[in-house]
């Protein structure tokens, strides 16, 4: 008796450990650094919703050296966060990334200038500086511009472009009229540096009209030939969603997740809480992209004249297939 005991205690035991390394391995690829932008991650991470939907999930912090859709094409994630007019302008130039869920609802992105420059409107922006990001942030930049018809080329009646670090120097310094900012980081960072509200005029890019859609997950458009892989995308996704929602009701928890999270020690306390709370204003409630956002930024994207960041309408560059399943 006792030895059958043993073994049925050993098969279950054998059963219990296979069925703990069954779980299915999703690697993540963020856009940038660990931080509040993408707690809805880390937060399913932290609360076990990964966990619960049979998946072990690695999540690899971004930086400015590293370009999510260079990485998923060299097989390096099985998803990434990216904004879609880098993913857009990815695929046409050959890595076929198809978004298959859309966190974010609206954009973050903003011009934030100082007052005493004298810009109150898009119109005073010829023969000024504005710092703008670049590997793949440019785009929504460039577009806009495009559509004022205001060229980029240092002229008298264009623009000048600062390559803009990923940090608000630039404006501090005063070696540009305006800078590129968003509405939950170095928007925060100007104002901590001193420089009150009263003292700034900022364009966002959803009132401009030219927003474009930020913050989505893709995936190599082969991998969704295999329902396996669709069906993991679709435990992830929802997971995931459970995590921002999750992040968006407790920001100061979320917060405490980043910090014990982020391995450099640079980010606040203070800092992530506010950038949690500002991230939540631009969350969807279920992950699904809308189509008229999408076209929107599509049509965005073709409006640049000689040079729009894309020269024809994708095809086949986004499915809700993985959210339908959810």
């Amino acid at each position: 008796m006792k030895k059958v005991f043993a073994t049925a205690l050993g098969m279950a035991f054998g059963l219990t450990s296979l069925s703990a390394m069954a779980a299915d391995e999703v690697t993540l690829q963020l856009k940038w650094v660990t931080q509040a932008q993408f707690a809805g991650y880390y937060v399913a991470q932290d609360k076990g919703f990964y966990e619960d939907a049979d998946l072990d999930v690695t999540i690899n912090p971004g930086g400015p050296d590293i370009a999510p859709p260079q990485v998923i094409a060299g097989g390096g994630a099985d998803v990434v966060v990216d904004w879609m007019p880098s993913a857009l302008a990815s695929r046409e130039k050959g890595v076929p990334l198809v978004n298959i869920a859309q966190p974010f609802a609206k954009s973050g992105m903003e011009l934030t200038c100082l007052k005493d420059t004298g810009i109150t409107s898009p119109k005073d922006f010829p023969g000024r500086t504005l710092g703008v990001w670049f590997f793949g942030n440019e785009y929504p930049f460039l577009s806009w511009m495009s559509k004022l018809g205001i060229p980029t080329d240092g002229s008298d009646k264009g623009v000048t472009v600062l390559k803009q670090g990923f940090n608000v120097d630039p404006l501090l310094q005063k070696q540009a009229d305006c800078i590129s900012t968003m509405t939950y980081n170095e928007y925060w960072q100007v104002i901590d540096a001193g420089i009150p509200a009263d003292d700034l005029v900022v364009f966002k890019y959803e009132d401009q009209g030219v927003a474009t859609l930020e913050d989505g997950l893709y995936v190599m458009e082969d991998k969704l030939k295999n329902p396996a892989f669709v069906d993991k995308m679709s435990r992830f996704v929802a997971a995931s969603m459970k995590g921002w929602t999750w992040a968006k009701e407790h920001p100061e928890d979320a917060a405490q997740i980043i910090l014990d999270n982020d391995a450099t020690g640079a980010q606040t306390e203070k800092h992530q809480i506010r950038m949690m709370k500002e991230v939540g204003k631009l969350l969807s409630t279920d992950g699904v992209l809308r189509e008229d956002a999408y076209t929107r930024t599509v049509d965005s994207l073709l409006s640049g004249g000689s040079d729009p960041v894309i020269t024809k309408k994708p095809e086949g560059a986004w499915t809700h297939v993985v959210t339908d399943k959810m």
